[in-house]
């Protein structure tokens, strides 16, 4: 009495079809690109505090260190706005090249 492989018949259907999926299959694509929000972007802005008593040179000096404070806060703003904004466009650019190579001329279906 011979033992019967049934799972032989299945396995010529099965394997080819396995292999034909795989051939089908797109390759894993690497994550879009991302860049690093420079230190002094990602910062708080930190302003400049009159005393409890201010003097007229006081008012004077405040006056100046908080202007230029604003200044290095609109320009750490401005780093960030330029980062984001290149670092989408990168990421468009990936978009369109892994469609691109996505889009096969080789019909299977």
């Amino acid at each position: 009495m011979t033992l019967k492989h049934h799972w032989k018949r299945t396995a010529l259907l099965v394997l080819p079809a396995m292999i034909a999926s795989c051939a089908v299959s797109r390759p894993p694509s690497a994550p879009p690109p991302r860049l690093l929000l420079p230190a002094r972007a990602a910062a708080s802005c930190v302003l400049a505090r009159l005393p409890e008593r201010p003097t007229r040179a006081d008012l004077e000096v405040g006056y100046l260190e908080r202007g230029l404070q604003l200044v290095a806060c609109e320009q750490a703003r401005a780093l960030a706005i330029d980062t984001l904004v290149a670092e989408r466009a990168m990421q468009d650019r990936w978009l369109r090249e892994t469609e691109a190579g996505r889009k096969s001329p080789i019909r299977v279906w």
